[in-house]
């Protein structure tokens, strides 16, 4: 597993097909489009934060873990949401938690992590 990480439009998807040219733009999921199903058999994902949102509450405790067995050679690619202001709303609140926690349980399993910011990656493990 490999993710790509940055705030919102900082180049995260441009660095990733980049970096991973033998995945065909055909075989980037769309997180506000990808279903269940596509995540668990997809090459690789951008907007991962958005398929979170998507995704019913109760199952979002059990992604991590499903996606780490499923597919474990998945390119994430998702924006930090956890910096800047803190939502009004409970349940954006909520989804902002839940993202972190998705994500940081990835980062631990992943043979690489990246953090882009400007367009320039910095490589933050492995």
């Amino acid at each position: 597993m490999k993710m790509i990480i940055g705030g919102a439009y900082q180049g995260q998807l441009a660095w990733a097909k980049a970096h991973f040219p033998e995945i065909a733009d055909k075989d980037w999921m769309n997180g506000k489009e990808c279903k269940e199903t596509d995540i668990f058999t997809c090459k690789a994902i951008y907007g991962f934060h958005e398929y979170i949102r998507n995704v019913k509450e109760e199952q979002r405790a059990v992604l991590a873990d499903k996606l780490i067995h499923q597919n474990p050679g998945i390119v994430l690619v998702s924006d930090e949401i956890g910096y800047g202001l803190v939502p009004i709303d409970a349940a954006d609140r909520c989804y902002r938690e839940q993202v972190g926690r998705i994500c940081t349980e990835l980062a631990a399993f992943s043979d690489e992590v990246v953090r882009v910011v400007m367009g320039i990656g910095t490589k933050i493990k492995g």
